[in-house]
């Protein structure tokens, strides 16, 4: 039986069927993990014992749970799992090896839901750029071409799913970490909305509520079936996005009615300049247009005035940079030292000494400033029920693409806004937004189409999806036996 070509749920249904036990699944992902990982870099530490162990017994979310048994990696950032070495990709936090003292409330929901957990992996430093390639342990390669990137935060996630080595692992966004590795990788990547996912206990939000945690999957009903299971607010969290009317995995295949639906292929660049996107980029967005109006929508060329403001880099990059800083002294006071230059990245150095500048009421002022645009984006949506955008501007990039040297620190992160520049907005608007793979270029590379709906509605996003996914089934070649 080839586990490795299926998505989640399926490998859940084998296990609840008596087909396949779980200690099968995870010993099957450990095998994958062992032959291909060398390869693709994508989990930095294994967690095998634990896993087997796990699968062995009772498991955490009992017999019931929804994935029982269904192998599992968490990207080491953000998210805590008790016991394991915490780096967020940074050296002085690898070589320090502090263990984390507890779950963070989402991985204890994932434990509830039956997954587990054999790793975790790799992610950029802090993740800042949209290419995983931390100095504290080298880069993640991509299964379609191991030269390019992941894409990224979440590459390693992203690395490991296409390939095969699990089925759905964890993933987070604060610009487009979940989608971005989503595109690159040829995977759903659904963003879900500010306060939808707790980030507790150690976090109430992080920059402002730009960050948001989920997974990256095979199929849409994967992330669906995901999101019931860890979607809420905890206690004392400062967002809690609107209660779904129903379960999401009751939209996989509802019906929408037609909608309106507008598309763009253009962006404001960092010198306030519209620019197209790569050829690839427009021919994915293109495809998905024409696969929606076969889906009896109506679709029509529509760009969002609102992002074209040469003020909305800087305003960004001010939220972004000081977030760097933060997190620089917050290492510093967990390790009771000071980080020095040469330990980090140039970039991260740049941005933090960046975020070091911009004064109290100069990051006060640059969220009013995105707090405001974020109304003016809403009111599109008024008129609009989907936008549509390539996720990325082009094809995975090769390796070293946002790679930044002493004598120009920030010239990576400003590589990376010409990449991804439609995925940030929605992270300062709280709205979700989700990359689906329906397009190749003529290399093979993937393309991810993207998909961002109104405040609180992911169901939308979920049920328009699941069409697209049934009139054109996602197909991962990337896959390793």
């Amino acid at each position: 039986m080839e586990l490795h070509t299926l998505d989640a749920t399926a490998q859940a249904e084998l296990v609840r069927t008596g087909k396949v036990t779980p200690a099968e699944l995870v010993d099957a992902a450990i095998a994958r993990i062992e032959r291909h990982n060398p390869e693709l870099n994508a989990v930095i530490w294994p967690m095998f014992d634990e896993a087997r162990a796990t699968a062995r017994g009772p498991l955490p979310g009992g017999d019931n749970a929804e994935f029982r048994g269904v192998p599992f990696l968490v990207k080491d950032i953000v998210a805590q799992v008790k016991g394991t070495p915490y780096t967020a990709g940074l050296r002085p936090l690898k070589a320090a090896n502090l263990r984390a003292p507890r779950d963070s409330y989402l991985v204890e929901s994932f434990r509830r839901a039956g997954f587990v957990i054999c790793g975790k992996t790799n992610t950029s430093e802090l993740g800042i750029v949209p290419s995983v390639e931390p100095d504290a342990h080298g880069a993640a390669h991509n299964p379609y071409d191991t030269s390019r990137s992941t894409g990224g935060s979440s590459g390693g996630s992203g690395a490991a799913v296409a390939a095969g080595l699990v089925s759905i692992a964890h993933a987070n966004d604060g610009g487009g970490s979940i989608r971005i590795p989503a595109a690159c990788c040829g995977l759903v990547g659904l963003k879900p909305s500010r306060g939808r996912v707790s980030v507790g206990p150690d976090y109430g939000s992080i920059n402002g509520g730009l960050v948001c945690e989920h997974v990256v999957t095979r199929s849409v009903r994967d992330s669906a079936r995901v999101l019931d299971l860890i979607q809420g607010a905890r206690p004392g969290d400062p967002y809690a996005a609107p209660t779904p009317i129903r379960p999401y995995r009751e939209e996989l295949g509802a019906l929408t009615g037609k909608l309106r639906i507008g598309f763009a292929k253009r962006y404001m660049n960092p010198t306030g300049q519209l620019v197209g996107v790569h050829a690839d980029a427009a021919a994915a967005v293109d495809h998905t247009a024409k696969l929606l109006e076969s889906l009896g929508h109506h679709v029509e060329e529509a760009e969002i005035d609102a992002l074209k403001s040469p003020e909305y880099v800087p305003r960004f990059l001010a939220v972004w940079a000081t977030g760097v800083a933060a997190d620089l002294e917050g290492v510093e006071i967990l390790l009771k030292r000071k980080i020095a230059a040469e330990e980090v990245e140039p970039l991260t150095w740049g941005l933090a000494q960046m975020g070091k500048s911009v004064s109290a009421p100069g990051y006060v002022l640059a969220w009013r400033w995105l707090e405001a645009n974020a109304r003016a984006v809403a009111a599109f949506f008024e008129r609009y029920d989907l936008w549509l955008t390539p996720t990325v501007s082009g094809p995975p990039p090769k390796l070293g693409a946002f790679k930044s040297d002493p004598g120009n620190p920030l010239g990576g992160i400003f590589a990376a806004a010409e990449f991804a520049p439609f995925t940030p907005p929605f992270n300062a608007t709280g709205q979700p937004a989700i990359s689906l793979p329906l397009f190749k270029n003529a290399a093979g590379l993937p393309i991810g189409s993207h998909l961002v709906a109104a405040y609180g509605r992911e169901d939308l996003l979920i049920r328009v999806a699941s069409q697209l996914e049934a009139a054109q089934p996602f197909v991962h070649t990337a896959t390793r036996a």
